[in-house]
């Protein structure tokens, strides 16, 4: 009777310490979780967040490209750069990738000189 009750209750035991444990977050949760940090301007989690749902699934272009966004926020254009093209390797034919590449590149650029240089205003005397 007293094996009974012991092993009941070390598997009681085991039970509890199981399920106290915290579960990891599945890769949608982790994209989730991302795009709640950045609605949130939490840069830096979301970045924490989307390589984790990399690490999961390293063929996640939804990842990738909210990652290149991420950087982009942060002013890294030369790994938000390689972050987009990285998805565009998966998914080549992503319009809204290929249009997030395209607006980064433009956001990287300085801004063409005009031909003609804008006249100050004049100096009130």
């Amino acid at each position: 009777m007293k094996m009974r009750f012991a092993a009941a209750l070390a598997a009681a035991l085991l039970l509890a310490a199981c399920a106290s444990v915290p579960t990891p977050l599945r890769p949608s949760d982790q994209l989730q979780f991302g795009v709640w940090a950045s609605q949130n301007n939490l840069w830096d989690e979301a970045i924490f967040r989307w390589k984790k749902a990399l690490q999961a699934n390293p063929r996640s272009v939804a990842a990738l490209n909210n990652l290149a966004v991420a950087y982009e926020k942060k002013g890294l254009f030369k790994e938000a750069l390689a972050e987009y093209e990285a998805a565009l390797k998966i998914a080549p034919n992503d319009s809204y990738v290929k249009s997030n590449l395209q607006k980064c590149k433009e956001n990287i650029q300085p801004p063409a000189a005009t031909a003609e240089p804008k006249k100050a205003p004049d100096a009130k005397k």
